[in-house]
């Protein structure tokens, strides 16, 4: 109970007794139709403030507000993560107080859409003549389900290989990051000597902490996967010779596992992290050394990630182009120029890398870079992680037992079934 720091109780999903939490985020009651007849004057943003974002949040609401003076936007803390962000806003839906606009995961919004408690944005972005094509294509269309779009995008992520230079040359690597992970076995025992007693060749974060995320890297890069459209594939030869992979490297002493990888690797007790681009900025701050960010291992195989912002479908019309119309502005090329400088986040427009001042910022930090130049080689996530209630916390956990050593085949076995079981009794006949 000790590894609640990101996924919350939600991280408890899967585990003996009380396999019925991984089904709260979009499964709650339908909260009474909102009643207000006209539009609100305030809109109500929950935000979990992804990159410690709260103060630029702060920042553009301001601004929102100087532009807009009939509408005041009040900034609501809800949850340390995302999926307590879902937690509350499901607890909402039961007959609390909604709110207008909601900061939805990669891992929380389809239950919300599927269960119809988020409202399809098309025609709301169309009258709000909201120009849609200059957000990037790939981030957009993650939140599509339906044909429509249920979220926009706005603290999005991919992983980053970082690596630490100075231990890098004095392990004899080249100034790069691994072309891929069979690559990254081969320097493993350079690097270990490198870095010395006491500290590690890699840190990865652990299950509790989003490993789910970033194995799936590794799995892509062997030729395996989660699932194949909702077929689970954790049993297939591929995705269990990656967890192989994963154990192999972890039995070597090459890997530890860590709530907060980013720390020890700031402070140099790590040589190498797979991170969030989220975590950049304070990366960037922290580190008393010189560090590199590199594409994934692997070609064509690094996942998106990260948040987009939703809005409620039960409440009223004129509350939703409200919440759109500061939806707009919040993730505007502007503001996610603003925003993404700030945390480490990718910008979410188009037009956004064209701005003189984002020009000038990529320029002096090549670092933030590395995730816009990588954004062309991403791939959608695979369902069995994303789309199915609870599914990253369920690999998450049988991710930790494979690093604690248990026989990866028995344990991905296990992962397909109660993935396929979680398949049939929640999602198909919604589909």
């Amino acid at each position: 109970m000790n590894q609640l720091t990101r996924r919350g109780l939600l991280g408890l999903a899967g585990t003996a007794g009380i396999a019925g939490l991984s089904a709260c985020a979009g499964t709650g009651s339908s909260a009474s139709p909102d009643k207000a007849s006209g539009a609100s004057n305030t809109i109500e943003f929950w935000s979990n403030h992804p990159g410690s974002s709260k103060p630029v949040e702060q920042q553009i609401i301001a601004a929102f507000q100087k532009e807009n003076p009939g509408l005041t936007v009040k900034l609501v803390d809800a949850g340390k993560n995302y999926e307590e962000v879902a937690q509350k806003f499901n607890a909402s839906l039961a007959g609390g107080q909604l709110p207008d606009l909601v900061v939805v995961s990669d891992v929380t919004w389809f239950n919300f859409a599927l269960n119809k408690q988020l409202s399809k944005l098309d025609d709301l972005l169309g009258t709000a003549k909201v120009e849609t094509g200059d957000y990037v294509d790939a981030l957009y269309n993650d939140y599509t389900y339906a044909d429509g779009h249920f979220a926009l995008p706005y603290a999005r992520s991919t992983p980053l290989f970082y690596y630490n230079k100075e231990l890098w040359a004095k392990a004899g690597l080249e100034d790069r990051g691994p072309k891929d992970w069979d690559e990254f076995k081969e320097w493993s025992t350079a690097l270990k000597a490198a870095v010395g007693s006491g500290k590690f060749a890699m840190e990865l974060a652990d299950g509790s902490n989003y490993l789910d995320w970033y194995f799936q890297n590794i799995a892509w890069d062997f030729g395996g996967a989660y699932s194949k459209e909702w077929q689970p594939t954790f049993s297939d030869p591929n995705t269990i010779k990656a967890g192989q992979y994963l154990q192999d490297l972890t039995k070597a002493g090459v890997v530890k596992y860590n709530a907060t990888p980013e720390a020890d690797f700031s402070a140099g007790l790590a040589g190498c992290i797979l991170q969030s681009t989220g975590s950049l900025g304070g990366i960037t701050k922290d580190a008393k050394f010189e560090f590199g960010t590199a594409f994934l291992p692997g070609t064509d195989n690094c996942p998106t990630g990260g948040a987009g912002v939703a809005v409620p479908a039960n409440i009223s019309d004129a509350r939703k182009a409200n919440a759109v119309k500061f939806a707009e502005f919040l993730t505007n090329a502007q503001n996610t120029v603003t925003f993404t400088q700030a945390t480490g986040y990718m910008p979410v427009r188009k037009s956004a890398v064209e701005l003189p001042e984002e020009k000038t910022f990529l320029e002096k930090n090549p670092n933030s870079k590395t995730a816009i130049d990588q954004l062309e080689h991403t791939r959608s996530q695979d369902n069995a992680r994303v789309l199915l209630p609870g599914g990253g916390a369920r690999i998450g956990k049988a991710l930790d037992q494979v690093a604690q050593g248990q026989d990866v085949a028995t344990v991905f076995k296990a992962l397909d079934a109660e993935s396929q079981q979680v398949f049939e009794s929640q999602i198909k006949s919604k589909l």
